[in-house]
């Protein structure tokens, strides 16, 4: 009897751990055999990590994972919903929500509607151009520029995203609502929006002293005329 039980509980806690196991494989690879960590992670993998970063440089992060059910008319279908951000750390970053009837689906519907969603953040500095507010529904997200040094001063998914962006000097604050979701979504929009500085237009009469001999010429025959 006690063999039985041991051999339960076992299969009881690999069942458990089944899910975290598809997560980590889906991020990190297959684990090596004979130590050295997982393929692409920061285990001593020989070359695996350049190979990986050169075929895909997005890098990418889980903001959420939750198991969400649909009414059906035979009964209740359970999936799992997974939010995702995916960033390059060099101004492009891209947030998406997928589901899927294990984690893996949903993570890889959910990277695969990030990349077609990707946002290119302008910077000044390492920092936004200028301070922004903005508003999607319950969530308000407000960004300000900060000077270098002084970090990324955020928390939550707003903190990941801007990350992800490469931002490294920013002051934010998330109001209005605690859904990581709707909070993803208001600060993509708000990085959307951001615009940089353009150069004032020149008039052409600048650009080309020769106008203003011409304009005088004009204007002294016009005067002779009237005489």
């Amino acid at each position: 009897m006690e063999d039985k039980k041991i051999t339960t509980e076992a299969k009881a806690k690999d069942a458990g751990q089944g899910a975290a196991a598809t997560v980590a494989k889906d991020l990190y690879g297959e684990k090596k055999r004979g130590g050295g960590g997982f393929q692409g992670g920061r285990g001593k993998g020989r070359g695996d990590r350049r190979d990986d970063r050169s075929k895909d440089e997005m890098e990418q992060r889980i903001l959420e994972v939750a198991r969400v059910t649909r009414v059906m008319a035979g009964g209740k279908r359970m999936n799992f919903r997974a939010c995702v951000a995916i960033g390059d750390r060099k101004g492009s970053v891209g947030v998406g929500v997928g589901k899927g009837a294990d984690v893996t689906m949903a993570v890889n519907k959910a990277v695969n509607r990030a990349k077609k969603e990707m946002v290119k953040v302008p910077t000044v500095k390492d920092t936004i151009p200028h301070a922004i507010t903005k508003k999607m529904g319950a969530a308000l997200v407000m960004l300000k520029p900060a000077k270098t040094g002084r970090g990324v001063i955020a928390g939550g998914v707003t903190r990941v995203i801007l990350e992800l962006a490469g931002i490294k000097n920013i002051t934010s604050k998330a109001l209005g609502s605690n859904n990581k979701i709707n909070n993803a979504r208001c600060t993509i929009a708000a990085l959307r929006e951001l615009r940089t500085a353009e150069p004032k237009a020149v008039k052409a009469e600048e650009k080309n002293p020769a106008s203003e001999i011409i304009k005088k010429s004009s204007e002294d025959q016009r005067l002779e005329a009237d005489k």
